[in-house]
């Protein structure tokens, strides 16, 4: 028997907020009802903001970011088609073999798993491709496996620098909702992400953000598809309807979170990120232990993954975290397997949160033969966070 609550700190699923859980305990709904885009319409609009895009379309999927992937791609390219992709960890990995098994032509660079994505490479390759070959560019922008954020400005600068006219597709799956994300300013042509991460809400919609490039790329996309296609959902959509039955529970859900997020301003959201992290991060130093992201340029503010010593079994340390403790991080991936444990600090997320995962985390460690100082990690955590509130008061009063 287990007492108290058991701690979530995976980076997605993530915690869902009560308020978020208390609008989705709804009746079912006619979804083909008169008043059902009363609902649904505000729902676009509210996602568009999050996006940052006046221009594009969003589209509600239901399923996961992964289908969400299979929507973006199945209806802007063809068979054939050759696309340009990286692969820095799990679910880069993951988007490669997707497109190799839906026809494309795969041109990957390979990079350490902890690196970012390659700009330079990617410069040089559409430099090199005088015949507009390569339709389309993919960027991972938060690779969860290895906790490392890519620069999607950049990507979209080697695009313009090299007069290139391929689609830009990004994977925003645990970046959007939570990290700096400008689909306009940075000409995204097509996002993808889920609700189980940054929206907060149980997993079951994968969400789209199309630019009207893409859309006029769809127009004569031949790639088979059927439930994914991007013209029954449209059309449906203009009135607040789908071709098929939608999620109402997380409709409903999606409705609140974007309430909560417009609530603390997206802005001091993203802030919130990085100050938690940066807690995290700290911590994690405390102990003598090192990050998998390369550089402190390539941090992310929503996951961490730690490396623990050679002689230690990183599953060890997620089973006693899990068994002992009622906490649940996340699992090294791939090659990193025994060799990882991540914490994932990203969704309704606090600073009291933030030093729970590390005082488990420490503990686990403790026990599992890892040499620290017990709250060597909580310590340096604390005395980031204290100083940080005192800043909040004056912020407050200012803006008064």
């Amino acid at each position: 028997m287990r007492n108290g609550h058991t701690h979530l700190f995976v980076p997605g699923p993530t915690n869902v907020p009560d308020s978020v859980r208390r609008a989705m305990n709804v009746a079912m709904q006619d979804m083909r009802a008169p008043d059902f885009g009363d609902l649904t319409l505000g729902l676009f609009e509210g996602m568009k903001s999050v996006l940052r895009t006046e221009t594009g379309e969003v589209m509600f999927f239901p399923g996961s970011g992964t289908g969400a992937w299979e929507a973006a791609i199945s209806n802007t390219l063809n068979p054939g088609d050759k696309v340009l992709m990286a692969r820095n960890g799990q679910f880069s990995s993951l988007w490669v073999e997707m497109a190799l098994r839906l026809g494309l032509e795969v041109e990957v660079v390979d990079v350490p798993w902890g690196a970012g994505m390659p700009v330079t490479e990617f410069s040089r390759l559409l430099g090199q491709d005088k015949h507009d070959e390569i339709k389309a560019v993919f960027v991972t922008h938060n690779e969860t496996a290895t906790g490392v954020a890519s620069d999607v400005a950049a990507v979209r600068h080697a695009l313009d620098e090299n007069f290139h006219d391929a689609l830009l597709f990004v994977d925003g799956v645990s970046s959007v909702g939570s990290l700096e994300f400008n689909m306009d300013a940075w000409e995204v042509d097509l996002v993808v992400t889920g609700s189980q991460k940054g929206l907060m809400l149980p997993a079951g919609l994968g969400i789209l953000g199309v630019s009207e490039k893409a859309l006029e790329a769809a127009k004569t996309s031949k790639m088979r598809r059927a439930y994914f296609e991007f013209s029954d959902m449209l059309k449906m959509n203009a009135d607040g309807y789908f071709p098929y039955t939608p999620p109402t529970q997380l409709f409903h859900g999606l409705r609140q979170s974007l309430d909560l997020l417009n609530a603390e301003g997206l802005d001091n959201v993203i802030a919130r990120h990085h100050r938690l992290a940066e807690g995290i991060r700290r911590g994690v130093a405390a102990w003598g232990l090192s990050l998998v992201a390369e550089h402190h340029t390539l941090y992310s503010d929503t996951v961490s993954a730690i490396r623990v010593p050679r002689d230690i079994d990183a599953r060890d340390v997620l089973r006693i975290a899990y068994e002992d403790f009622n906490t649940s991080f996340g699992s090294g991936l791939g090659p990193l397997a025994g060799k990882v444990f991540r914490i994932g600090h990203l969704g309704d997320l606090n600073e009291a949160m933030c030093l729970t995962a590390l005082s488990v985390a420490e503990m686990a460690l403790f026990r599992a033969g890892v040499s620290l100082q017990l709250g060597s990690g909580v310590g340096a955590a604390q005395a980031w966070y204290a100083q940080q509130d005192q800043m909040r008061p004056m912020l407050r009063v200012a803006a008064e």
